[in-house]
């Protein structure tokens, strides 16, 4: 699947998604969402791919979920199990992000296993730190390459299709 995401001149970002066979979906942000939006999506796709995962946000839109159904409300129902874990991961990582700080392996995995508690859904598994490194590099490449793209220009990203 490949992943676009713009960079508008008016400070809005587009994050358009184009499946193998030729469908799309796609949503908008502005204001403030414009500013958290495509770094949560790049995290998104850093933790999907650098754990191979492949039945998440990304993965679930590859396979012909829309944006909409990835909440769980959708038509689609609650999301599967690995989703969730992602979506654990993604969470730790943008509060991690928010908080300036970067924590251990350990605090890291406290963290991901209170978001999970507080949903009423046991721990997930624990990230060890080296998939918790390759997670942090790979995603500060992605938001230097962000934070240089130029407005009016577009960041391409290419998913794996589902097998």
């Amino acid at each position: 699947m490949q992943i676009e995401i713009s960079k508008r001149t008016d400070g809005s970002v587009v994050l358009k998604l184009r499946r193998r066979d030729g469908t799309e979906d796609w949503q908008k942000q502005q204001g403030p969402q414009a500013l958290f939006f495509p770094l949560h999506d790049m995290t998104h796709y850093v933790v999907e791919t650098e754990l191979a995962i492949r039945d998440a946000f990304y993965g679930l839109v590859a396979s012909g979920w829309s944006m909409e159904d990835t909440t769980g409300k959708g038509r689609r129902g609650p999301l599967p199990a690995p989703a969730l874990f992602v979506e654990s991961v993604v969470g730790s990582l943008d509060t991690e992000r928010a908080s300036g700080s970067r924590w251990t392996a350990d605090e890291f995995n406290e963290n991901t296993a209170r978001f999970a508690a507080q949903s009423g859904r046991p721990a997930p598994r624990r990230l060890t730190d080296d998939e918790l490194a390759r997670i942090r590099k790979r995603r500060a490449e992605l938001f230097a390459a962000w934070h240089e793209l130029p407005a009016g220009r577009t960041l391409e990203l290419t998913f794996p299709d589902p097998d």
